[in-house]
Formats: structure tokens, C-alpha cells, sequence
């Protein structure tokens, strides 16, 4: 009986040191979870506030696409109201050159003056246009190039090689290189000779 006891001591001192033991390590649970929980809400405070600061910066970015948007809407309606306001200024002294060419006219009868005043104005005027990249086709006694020229006849001449440009109704124009206006030309048909003798 006595061991019986002893053992039954035993056990319940080994039950209450379980028991302490399991209870030292609830209150290391407890305390942990604490920490753990506390750890936890630094870093969702600190999400927040990453979250909060993207947020922040895209509406700004949306609200800079916004405002280029509209300035880029505004830069291109300005650019074709006004895009041409460097050749104009450019053209008005042909304005006032005629202007003064037609007042030399009704008080003149030098005709050979008024046609020079003119050809001075054609000049100055195929100057400007240089400035801005127009250049004229040269086409006569040229071979035909239905690139820069547009055939509106074409002539028999003995004197012409066949395809050769005769004559030019209407001067072309090219602006930096590109095509703005074919030249409106007469064309030679080569007479063939051989046909006409068989006839």
C-alpha cells in the first residue's frame, strides 16, 4: 500500500508538473500570439499605407494623361490654324509687289517695264517657294516620266526622239521631293517610216 501511495504521489506530481508546464506554455502561446498579432497589424498599417500612397499616385497619373491629352488636342488644332502662318508672311510682299505693279500700270504705258516688274515678281515669288521646299519639274526635251509628268497629247515629230517630251502646258512642282503637281506635257509618237513606205 505504501508503494501504492508512493506511486500515487508520483503521478500526481508528475501531473501537476504537466499541468504547470502545459500552462508556462500557453502564456509562451499567448505571449507569442500577442507579438505575432501586434506584427501583424505594423504590417497592414504599413500595406495601408503603401496602398493608400499607389493609389494616390495614380490618379495623378491619370489626371497628368488627362491634362496631355488635352494639351496635345489643343497643340494640333493650333498647329492647323496657324501652320501656315510662316509661308504666308512670306507671300505678302507679292501682295504689295502687285499692288504697286498695277499702280504702275494705270498711270504707264511702258509695256516692256510692266512685263520686267512682272518677271521680277515671278522671281521673287518661285524665290519664296524654294524657302519652303517647292521646286519646279523640268521636263522639256526630257524623256517622258509618267512619275512627274502627265501625257495630255501626243505629237508626231521628225524631229523629236520617240517618248520625248515636246511641249509643256503646265508646269509641275514638287514639294520636298514628293510629287505636289505633275507637268502637263505634249509627248513625241515617233513616225515610223517603214509603216509609211509599205503603205
Amino acid at each position: 500500500m505504501k508503494r501504492n501511495k508512493k506511486e500515487q504521489s508520483e503521478q500526481v506530481n508528475e501531473q501537476v508538473q504537466a499541468n504547470e508546464m502545459q500552462n508556462q506554455a500557453e502564456e509562451v502561446s499567448v505571449g507569442d500570439s500577442a507579438a505575432e498579432s501586434n506584427d501583424l497589424a505594423a504590417k497592414l498599417a504599413e500595406k495601408e499605407k503603401e496602398a493608400a500612397a499607389n493609389y494616390d499616385k495614380y490618379v495623378r497619373a491619370v489626371a497628368e494623361l488627362d491634362n496631355y491629352k488635352k494639351r496635345a488636342v489643343k497643340e494640333k488644332n493650333e498647329i492647323l490654324k496657324y501652320g501656315n502662318e510662316e509661308i504666308v508672311k512670306d507671300i505678302l510682299p507679292f501682295l504689295d509687289s502687285l499692288d504697286r505693279a498695277l499702280e504702275h500700270a494705270e498711270t504707264s504705258n511702258d509695256i516692256e517695264a510692266f512685263k520686267e516688274g512682272l518677271k521680277l515678281i515671278q522671281d521673287q515669288l518661285f524665290t519664296c517657294l524654294k524657302k519652303h521646299g517647292v521646286e519646279a519639274i523640268e521636263c522639256a526635251g526630257e524623256a517622258f516620266d509618267p512619275n512627274f509628268h502627265e501625257a495630255m497629247m501626243q505629237m508626231e515629230s521628225a524631229d523629236h526622239e520617240d517618248n520625248q517630251v515636246i511641249n509643256e502646258f503646265q508646269r509641275g512642282y514638287l514639294l520636298n521631293g514628293r510629287l505636289l503637281r505633275p507637268s502637263k506635257v505634249c509627248v513625241c509618237k515617233k513616225i515610223c517610216k517603214e509603216n509609211n513606205v509599205d503603205e
